[in-house]
């Protein structure tokens, strides 16, 4: 006997910036015998704040949203427990696009004029735990992909050679504290926060502070980002 769940299909959520794409798309999947659309939302930021309902397998996400509005939401959806799988789809099929909405947590990208059939076979791939890349680009986006691989352990490389009191007052900077902010938060000595910064700029081989945030924030960023607060 089959539970409700596996009456209903798969569980689909669609979120688009168009409401007349998003009602035939759901029109479309509905008269799929494995498959249940969830709802159907047209939402444009800065109002993005939907909430998926919950059981939802996968959610069709609008990966054209302004703002990387859409790649924000991907990032967000998937880092919960228990995450429905996202498929970011769009009118575009750009190597970097694609790479921010992987980087995100999607798992597959297609193209909004690509066929009803396509869709349906990436749908249930995914399903099955599968992920999809258009075929066209997938060599590059695996190529912009470890060369981030690379960037981010060099950004660890570079960041575990730092004190922690050094890594306290790169910290500071990249919240846009300047040195005597820093030296107050920190309660530190102006002359001690320069002999930090000169410090951490030599490990890091840049000229200046702008250059050690610009090189350092992205690692800051994922770490603030795992922990929520601090290093």
């Amino acid at each position: 006997m089959m539970s409700q769940a596996q009456a209903m299909g798969l569980r689909v959520f669609i979120l688009d910036q168009e409401r007349t794409f998003a009602d035939a798309l759901a029109a479309r999947l509905e008269a799929e015998v494995d498959v249940a659309v969830v709802a159907a939302v047209s939402v444009k930021p800065p109002a993005l704040r939907p909430v998926v309902a919950k059981h939802t397998d996968i959610v069709l996400l609008d990966g054209d949203l302004p703002g990387g509005a859409a790649f924000t939401f991907c990032q967000d959806v998937s880092g919960r427990g228990e995450a429905p799988h996202v498929i970011m789809m769009s009118y575009s099929s750009e190597a970097e696009r694609i790479v921010a909405a992987v980087r995100g947590g999607a798992t597959a990208w297609v193209r909004k004029d690509e066929s009803l059939e396509h869709l349906l076979q990436v749908i249930r791939g995914v399903a099955r735990g599968e992920t999809w890349l258009p075929p066209a680009v997938t060599g590059q986006v695996l190529r912009l992909l470890l060369r981030e691989r690379e960037q981010q352990r060099e950004r660890e490389r570079l960041l575990a050679a730092l004190t922690p009191r050094e890594r306290e007052v790169l910290a500071c900077l990249a919240d846009g504290a300047g040195r005597r902010e820093a030296a107050v938060r920190l309660r530190l000595s102006a002359n001690t926060v320069r002999t930090h910064l000169q410090n951490l700029m030599t490990k890091l081989r840049v000229h200046s502070t702008l250059e050690a945030v610009a090189l350092i924030r992205p690692e800051l960023d994922r770490v603030s980002n795992r922990r929520g607060a601090g290093w």
